[in-house]
């Protein structure tokens, strides 16, 4: 027996494969749409994590500045310390000078001198006085120059002749001078104010 279908199968045919289009279309747009929205929330994900690690970034540039503006500050209170230190190590030792300036002064002067006047100013000290001789002068900046702990580099001013009178009758040759002699502190005196520091100097 011979069947013959009188359908119309080319419209059916036709029909399925636009139905499957549409479906394809369908489909299509959907992936497209997970798709949008996959990369949609990983781009969101992304700026998050990057705005958290920025934040975090923040906090910790903060804390770095403030631990740094307080190292400055530190480092700005132990110079303003040193330098009262030297202050306090420079009064002690200005104290101490005229003693010792004065002490060497007895030592080095030579007989035949009599010093008339003594003036410092800052480390540069200024002698005067009258001297029987110039070989007394000579010697006087002799010792001062070689034996000297405390004096150092003498350099004669001036020197000139000076008329005395001890008497109507008696008058005497001498000479009036004046020399310039620096000041120093001694090693030992030196490294024995720092090792001690200004509260247990020792006063003369």
């Amino acid at each position: 027996m011979i069947l013959i279908n009188l359908l119309p199968y080319r419209e059916e045919k036709r029909k399925r494969r636009k139905n499957a289009f549409f479906a394809g279309l369908v489909l299509a747009a959907l992936v497209g749409a997970a798709l949008v929205l996959a990369a949609y929330a990983l781009l969101q994900y992304l700026t998050s994590e990057q705005q958290r690690r920025n934040q975090y970034l923040g906090q910790e540039i903060g804390l770095l500045e403030v631990q740094i503006k307080d190292i400055a500050n530190l480092r700005a209170e132990i110079e303003s310390l040193k330098s009262r230190q030297r202050a306090v190590e420079d009064l002690q030792t200005d104290r101490n000078t005229p003693v010792h300036l004065l002490n060497e002064l007895a030592r080095h002067v030579p007989e035949g001198i009599y010093l008339t006047g003594i003036r410092q100013d800052n480390k540069i000290v200024t002698v005067s006085g009258i001297a029987q001789t110039n070989e007394r002068v000579s010697e006087f900046l002799r010792n001062t120059s070689r034996s000297s702990e405390w004096l150092d580099k003498p350099e004669l001013v001036e020197i000139k002749v000076a008329n005395l009178s001890t008497s109507s009758r008696d008058q005497k040759r001498l000479f009036d001078f004046s020399l310039r002699v620096s000041i120093k502190a001694p090693a030992v005196e030196a490294a024995g104010t720092a090792a001690s520091g200004p509260a247990t100097a020792k006063t003369p």
